[in-house]
Formats: structure tokens, C-alpha cells, sequence
């Protein structure tokens, strides 16, 4: 497919999903050009001259593809999501996966040169990999969050949402990008967060994340409350298991 970059070619999946779950009808702009150009779309007129577009057998080959790419990655992404709950597990933490969390963020208003504080906003958190300290007393859980990424595309989308990382770090005393080895440089990440980088054998510490003191909002623990944690799995527990993958470990 014939393409600028990344979100064009993106764009253009989009458009022939859009084509082959719908009547064809066309909507006669440059992205179409492109897809007819290529060879993945073709016209075609029914006979009262109506012009509808239809996926050609390489559209349709190049739309398999993409799936089966899309469901590798989030092969890969649960794959790392695991990895990481296993090594919270093993740290003595209590671990959930896939929270959707709501953050309080502080509210501004700018007005000229000034700014004003309009009181708490809410904005939703949906870590990969959430983990406490297994303690009986408030002031020292140590809420971690850890962001997966096997995907550059996905990494550079997450950091132009300065919200999104707000609100991981309102629910955390640390919060760490773990990146799959080669999508992007530790130094790529803002220094808020710490980084760890995932090889097929190990989990690498590049950069510690800062530590902040944390005690956690009662919806916080509302929203823990009413969700099952992730429970360690035999592997875990089984010490010739733990023997044979060599894993570098934070200490969170």
C-alpha cells in the first residue's frame, strides 16, 4: 500500500474496513485515490449508474493481513502484561490487571497571566498493571502503575495525552512505561516515569521510577474494592520456576 507514514496507513485500513462492512458507497476524497491507485478498492455501477466502491482479492488479503498483525500485538501485549503481574506477585504485592480507575486531577483556569484553581477534575486511568503492598497500614502501600507498550505507535500516542499520564500518576506513588526491547530509547519517556525494557528472557530495569508519597483517595479504594485481584498463578509460587527465568526486578 502506497503510504506517507504510519497514520496515513492506518487511515487507509480504516477506510477499507469501513468499505467492506458497508454498501461501498463511495466518498470521493484522496484517501480513496490512494486505495484505488494501489489496487485495493475498485468502482463499480449497477445499472441505473449508481457508483459503489468494493474491496479487490488484495484489499482483502491486505485487510487479513492487518488483523492478523492487530491480534499478534495484543498477543504480545498480554503476553508482557503477564510478565509484569508475575514479577509484582513475586514482590509480595497484590496485583490487578486492566483497572479502570478514576483520577483526581487538579482544575485550572487561565486568565491572562494568572491561574486559578476551579477544584478537582475526574479523568479515567486504565493502567495495565496495578499493584500495592501487602500492608495493614495506609501511609506505606506504595501504589505502582505499570503501562505495557509493544508498539512505538502506541507509546507516542500514550505520551501526546499529557491527561492520560496525569492521571496515572495521581493514582501511584511510581508509574513505569515497560517497552518492549528495540520500540523506542529510555530517554524518549518524560523523567516522571521510571522505564523498564522487555526482552524475551528479562525484564530490565533503564531508568528507576521517582517515588512520591502517596495515600490513596477512598473512591480508590472503593473501585479496589469491588474488583477481584490477580491471583498468582502455580508458577509463581514453584521455585524451580522462578530458577529458570532470570527476570531483573524493581524493587517497588
Amino acid at each position: 500500500m502506497a503510504t506517507g507514514h504510519a497514520g496515513q496507513a492506518a487511515a487507509q485500513r480504516r477506510r477499507l474496513r469501513e468499505v467492506w462492512r458497508s454498501a461501498g458507497w463511495p466518498c470521493h476524497d484522496a484517501l480513496e485515490l490512494e486505495l484505488l491507485a494501489a489496487g485495493l478498492l475498485q468502482r463499480r455501477w449497477d445499472e441505473a449508474g449508481r457508483e459503489t466502491l468494493h474491496l479487490t482479492d488484495a484489499g482483502l488479503q491486505h485487510l487479513a493481513a492487518a488483523r492478523l498483525r492487530a491480534q499478534a500485538a495484543l498477543d504480545t501485549h498480554e503476553a508482557l502484561v503477564a510478565r509484569v503481574a508475575r514479577e509484582m506477585h513475586r514482590a509480595g504485592r497484590v496485583v490487578w490487571r486492566g483497572l479502570a480507575l478514576r483520577a483526581p486531577l487538579p482544575g485550572k483556569s487561565t486568565s491572562g497571566d494568572s491561574e486559578a484553581d476551579t477544584g478537582t477534575l475526574w479523568a479515567m486511568a486504565r493502567p495495565d498493571v496495578y499493584s500495592i503492598r501487602h500492608t495493614t497500614l495506609e501511609d506505606q502501600t506504595e501504589p505502582v502503575a505499570h503501562e505495557i507498550k509493544v508498539s512505538r505507535a502506541d507509546l507516542l500516542s500514550d505520551l501526546r495525552s499529557p491527561a492520560k499520564g496525569a492521571a496515572y500518576r495521581a493514582l501511584s506513588s511510581q508509574c513505569w512505561y515497560v517497552l518492549r526491547q528495540g520500540i523506542a530509547d529510555p530517554d524518549e519517556v518524560p523523567a516522571e516515569y521510571g522505564v523498564m525494557l522487555a526482552s524475551e528472557s528479562e525484564l530490565c530495569v533503564a531508568r528507576p521510577a521517582p517515588r512520591r508519597p502517596m495515600r490513596l483517595p477512598f473512591p480508590v479504594w472503593m473501585a479496589l474494592a469491588r474488583c477481584a485481584p490477580d491471583l498468582a498463578t502455580d508458577a509463581d509460587a514453584d521455585p524451580l520456576q522462578l530458577a529458570l527465568e532470570p527476570v531483573h526486578t524493581p524493587h517497588a
